[in-house]
């Protein structure tokens, strides 16, 4: 609870010199604020980063029925959370913006393989 949401803290980084603080929420000095989502890692090929995808209903008034939409979201991977994989179930957390387009960050490891 030490980033102000209701989740697990993560264990220490291993190498406490070569980690990056800068841009983790749970030992460094990253704020997390805005919504938390949940979606599912569709890409890890990135260094730092996972692409989230998540599926939403939108309601067509037209056709009086639902129809699915889903987002990619990039994440950014914080260190101490690196063992994340293809179809793992996470929750991510909105923040300032970390590059182009990365604006959110992992926070929890639904899946429990972590």
């Amino acid at each position: 609870m030490a980033i102000g949401i209701d989740v697990p803290m993560p264990p220490e980084p291993d190498d406490p010199e070569d980690y990056d603080y800068e841009k983790c929420p749970f030992y460094g000095q990253l704020p997390v604020r805005g919504q938390l989502r949940e979606g599912t890692v569709v890409s890890t090929d990135m260094e730092k980063t996972v692409i989230v995808e998540r599926e939403y209903d939108v309601f067509v008034p037209k056709y009086d029925r639902y129809m699915k939409r889903r987002s990619r979201i990039p994440a950014h991977v914080p260190g101490v959370l690196d063992s994340l994989e293809e179809g793992d179930e996470v929750t991510i957390a909105e923040t300032r913006p970390l590059s182009k387009t990365k604006s959110h960050v992992v926070v929890e490891n639904l899946s429990g393989d972590a």
